[in-house]
């Protein structure tokens, strides 16, 4: 039996209008991109830039509102045709050229030069889910001046064990009926196939911790084919642990000087303004009272699926807190970290104290 190609399908996805208009909809993404863009004019007036995936073409007509000398706006699916009447629309079509290609069979006759700027909104859940990353790094690798820049420059996962009152507390009373059977297997379900929705501030147990940083002028595809993670996190409030919340963070370049501004970045984190990324939560089979200082320990691996490799799966494990080693400085209830931190403590007041 044939199978399809896992690409050609991703591209078609990329067909749906409702795909783009969720993204165009998504204000803290537009706003991050233009103001990244236009805080670096000066590294853009007059530059070649390159957008890799550019949809509809909106960070393209960015950059070209920006000044930049020449855009290609490269577009592997139909998009494209929406994305030259938009170009047209905003009368930058002498600047932006769109080119209908994946970035790996574009030829020197359709890019014949190295780019100054690579622009690119290749972000999926998690981060990490949809692979494009991939291709902003051979595009990078092929097309990227060694000194050229990079929109985002940098990208970091984070996560922390929460609450899921989606999927526990709801479901203990709807409408005066009891739903725990129905609620037991909606939590199998998402604890083998990962949520994403919108996760209150306050479900969150502790301080988001970075699962990984990724530097996108080195990271390269091997980087990506696993990511791994082990966390004692220590509960900050009484509560239940009933999952993990995962989001990631982008970061622009930005100009360094007298009149330099902060960096822009696009943060999906939970107490930021709702992205359509939202967060990505994996569930516990079972809900587990936490107290302030409880150690919550775990793994947390996100691999490429060998099947395909624009998806990643996620897996989580419980671990005891008695087996595992406890950070320097853990703050935790248990004696054997209460013990260590009045020692730490005792040593540096004694150097302290004997300091002339």
């Amino acid at each position: 039996m044939e199978v399809d190609d896992p690409n050609d399908l991703y591209f078609k996805s990329y067909e749906d209008l409702e795909i783009h208009k969720l993204m165009l909809k998504d204000e803290p993404r537009n706003t991050a991109y233009r103001e990244a863009i236009f805080n670096n004019k000066a590294d853009i007036e007059g530059k070649v830039v390159l957008d890799v995936g550019a949809g509809t073409g909106i960070l393209s007509i960015f950059c070209a509102q920006a000044g930049a000398k020449k855009v290609y706006a490269v577009e592997a699916s139909s998009t494209y045709r929406l994305a030259l009447d938009i170009v047209r629309e905003n009368m930058v079509e002498n600047i932006v050229q769109v080119i209908h290609s994946r970035i790996e069979d574009v030829t020197t006759s359709q890019i014949p030069e190295k780019v100054d700027v690579i622009v690119s909104e290749w972000m999926g859940f998690y981060l990490l889910h949809e692979g494009m990353l991939d291709t902003v790094i051979i595009a990078r690798d092929r097309f990227l001046k060694p000194d050229g820049l990079m929109f985002p420059e940098s990208a970091g996962i984070y996560a922390t064990p929460c609450s899921v009152p989606s999927v526990y507390k709801y479901w203990e009373n709807v409408n005066g009926v009891h739903m725990e059977s129905f609620s037991r297997l909606l939590r199998e379900q998402a604890y083998k196939k990962p949520l994403t929705e919108k996760v209150h501030p306050d479900c969150l147990l502790s301080q988001g911790e970075v699962v990984s940083w990724l530097d996108l002028k080195e990271v390269t595809k091997e980087d990506l084919n696993e990511i791994k993670f082990s966390h004692v996190a220590v509960a900050t409030k009484e509560s239940t642990y009933e999952g993990i919340c995962i989001w990631f963070t982008c970061t622009f370049p930005f100009q360094k000087g007298p009149s330099s501004v902060e960096p822009v970045i696009l943060s999906t984190e939970p107490d930021e303004p709702e992205t359509h990324w939202k967060q990505t939560l994996i569930c516990l089979p079972n809900s587990l009272k936490v107290e302030v200082g409880s150690p919550i320990c775990y793994d947390l691996v996100l691999k490429r699926s060998e099947e395909n490799s624009r998806r990643y799966t996620l897996e989580l494990s419980m671990l005891d807190p008695d087996e595992v080693e406890h950070p320097e400085f853990c703050s935790c209830y248990m004696t054997k970290c209460i013990l260590a931190n009045a020692m730490l403590e005792k040593y540096e007041r004694g150097q302290g104290d004997g300091a002339e």
